[in-house]
């Protein structure tokens, strides 16, 4: 899943049938992969936004 997601986030061309298939042979249903690619996805966006914008986040340590 992890490997899945740096994908999807780095280069997402590189998302291939096989990685697929080698999520739903550890469990991932239809509605599984969505829900990761949805969240995966919506928090790069949210972050290119983020740093397009120049925002600075708090550190809170």
């Amino acid at each position: 899943m992890l490997d899945y997601a740096v994908i999807l986030t780095v280069k997402p061309s590189e998302i291939k049938e096989e990685i697929i298939q080698e999520l739903r042979d550890n469990g991932f249903d239809d509605r599984g992969l969505h829900d990761m690619c949805t969240i995966v996805a919506y928090f790069n966006f949210v972050n290119r936004i983020a740093s397009g914008l120049g925002v600075e986040f708090e550190s809170n340590i």
